[in-house]
């Protein structure tokens, strides 16, 4: 049973890739940390759109639950679904939500917002001072959510629930008689990422002026 569409698979690994280029170049301080802070602005900002108008396993409103109904699922007492589970669910948003932050607080120290409309009203010197610690903070809490989305993840291994395939396939093995999910088109998705691409291209264009 398909479950993933190709846009959230690309954004997974490319996500995971520019993660790891980013932990090793801000560790050396060498090497295309900026660029690759971009890269992520704008993969971060097209899985936030995606979660509004693309598939409906991708869709916030889909895997959103509420504490009750997480504790339920915990105690092994809820219906599963396609998709994320209530639990896996929050944790995708507090990575995102991490990410995001994490890439507007590193714009800010390399400048990038200092031309924005209004940016010297609200980019104060307690802002900045904010941001520059919010951008340290969340390098060494971030790898720790990886860790633990990581450790999640074998832990469904371990239960038979092989999530790494499925994140490759699309598919999912066990499908438990869940109803098929509702696909968007690629060109949906393709359009999405080039409007978030010119979200992170004005960005940069704006701090050229």
């Amino acid at each position: 049973m398909k479950i993933w569409d190709l846009a959230t698979r690309l954004y997974h690994w490319l996500q995971a890739a520019v993660f790891i280029g980013l932990i090793i170049t801000g560790t050396t301080e060498s090497g295309p940390h900026m660029q690759l802070g971009l890269i992520l602005f704008t993969l971060v900002t097209w899985r936030i759109l995606w979660g509004f108008c693309g598939s409906e396993t991708n869709r916030f409103k889909q895997f959103l639950c509420s504490p009750r109904v997480i504790l339920t699922y915990l105690h092994g007492r809820s219906s599963q679904k396609p998709g994320h589970n209530p639990a896996g669910g929050w944790m995708v948003c507090a990575l995102l939500f991490s990410l995001l932050l994490q890439c507007i607080s590193g714009l800010a120290l390399a400048g990038l917002l200092d031309q924005l409309p209004l940016a010297e009203w609200w980019l104060t010197d307690n802002i900045f001072s904010l941001l520059e610690s919010t951008h340290f903070f969340l390098a060494d809490v971030l790898p720790m959510l990886v860790f633990m989305h990581v450790m999640a993840v074998i832990c469904y291994k371990l239960k038979q629930k092989p999530l790494v395939l499925a994140m490759i396939t699309g598919c999912q093995s066990h499908d438990s008689g869940f109803k098929p999910a509702y696909f968007v088109s690629s060109s949906r998705a393709f359009l999405v990422l080039v409007a978030a691409g010119l979200v992170t291209i004005a960005i940069v264009a704006l701090s050229m002026v």
